[in-house]
């Protein structure tokens, strides 16, 4: 095995390194496109960070591409992000058509490419209609939503469902998520790199360091949540928690820390809100954290005492997958992917309120040998399920499915 291979069998276990290679075997020779919207801030940039080195390591011809647009572009995006998640946004034809320009003409760009690949993975709605303007493709199309669409605003959805239908297979990351559509559905969680500056062991020194840089005391407990500045995680709702387990633990001390996404244009006006609600409050930290502050992150969360991950909507959720990867409980909001990582009583706590949050860290931060077990408990949880060895393997087996015709209606793959 070349070197990466072998630092992931390290962690996985030689045995899942070895079925990936097998899984391999079956696509020699073929050219494999990602594309996205942003290289990095967001999940989905961060899995593919990773992914793609990984794949490549495999002996995958692998290539990278994103999709860029203007001010107009993003506006739309996010219009579709909001409403895919149950907003009922009406979305003005100007800003619908500078979508369709931006992607007609990245196309144009990239049909060298996407057109001779043999499998192209298109994520989420911003590059969704490419496959429009690419005649005569050669490949296996899939769209990939990392998006929590169980209850999409209907007129959306509708709109963006006539991009989708043209492709050979789509990929959600849960039952509850995938939408009815004429080709195969692949169920496909999404996962953490072991290996990432944002996940790999810590000295406790260095912990410590990141502490002090930010006016941390690590001698009181800590709550943390990662994750952008956006409605949809509940920032607002985190702030009242924290106000409220503070009656009980006066010396609890709160840090909401996250970046901006290059494709989110709602990100400042949601920082300044947060900054508002915190009222100067010396304990919460917020924190706007470069893209590439991983190690920063990796302390934070390390030096916690609970991580939290209030969403009120949530695709999957790896801030979640993080915390329980380093042996922390996790309270998480009861939506979307965070139900299939917090076991309740098991490897956290899933809460529908400000006052359940607060609850729930109260209960954890009274009771050390529960917070003990939930957190190896996580651990371990994370290993056998949400490791990037575990995506890629459901990668692999939706792409060889296709390629030889083995496609059925729902697969969890």
């Amino acid at each position: 095995m070349t070197s990466i291979l072998d630092d992931y069998a390290a962690v996985a276990g030689e045995d899942v390194i070895h079925h990936l290679q097998q899984l391999t075997e079956n696509l020699r020779g073929r050219r494999v496109v990602h594309v996205n919207s942003t290289r990095e801030g967001g999940g989905v940039a961060e899995i593919l960070n990773k992914m793609v080195p990984l794949m490549e390591a495999l002996g995958i011809e692998t290539h990278w591409e994103i999709i860029t647009g203007e001010e107009e572009f993003y506006q739309c995006t996010k219009s579709f992000h909001n409403a895919l998640q149950g907003n009922p946004i009406d979305i003005p034809g100007h800003l619908l058509e500078k979508f369709e320009e931006t992607n007609r003409a990245r196309a144009e760009e990239l049909r060298p490419l996407l057109g001779d690949a043999d499998i192209v993975l298109i994520h989420d709605p911003q590059p969704a209609p490419l496959l429009r303007y690419m005649p005569n493709r050669k490949g296996k199309w899939i769209w990939r939503c990392h998006i929590d669409l169980s209850h999409p605003y209907r007129p959306v959805w509708k709109y963006l469902r006539e991009f989708v239908e043209g492709y050979d297979a789509s990929i959600f990351s849960l039952s509850d998520f995938a939408q009815t559509l004429q080709h195969p559905l692949y169920l496909i969680s999404p996962s953490i790199d072991p290996l990432s500056e944002k996940n790999v062991d810590l000295s406790i020194d260095e912990v410590q360091r990141v502490c002090e840089e930010f006016g941390l005391d690590t001698g009181r407990p800590l709550v943390t949540q990662i994750s952008r500045f956006d409605r949809f995680k509940d920032p607002i709702g985190v702030i009242t928690a924290y106000r409220l387990a503070r009656r009980f633990k006066p010396d609890l001390q709160l840090v909401l820390a996250g970046g901006g996404a290059s494709d989110d244009p709602e990100g400042a006006a949601v920082l300044e809100e947060v900054k508002t609600a915190a009222e100067n409050d010396p304990n919460i930290h917020i924190l706007m954290l470069p893209a590439d502050a991983h190690r920063i992150i990796n302390a934070l969360q390390r030096a916690s005492d609970v991580v939290i991950q209030k969403s009120v909507k949530e695709g999957f959720g790896l801030t979640v997958t993080e915390g329980l990867w380093k042996g922390k409980p996790v309270i998480g909001g009861n939506t979307g992917g965070i139900r299939l990582q917090v076991v309740n009583h098991h490897t956290g706590f899933l809460v529908n309120s400000p006052e359940g949050a607060a609850l729930r860290l109260r209960y954890l931060l009274e009771n050390p040998d529960k917070m003990t077990d939930m957190g190896r408990k996580a651990r371990e949880f994370v290993r056998e399920n949400f490791l990037l060895t575990r995506q890629l393997r459901g990668y692999l087996t939706a792409m060889v499915a296709l390629i030889h015709g083995l496609g059925e209606r729902i697969v969890t793959a």
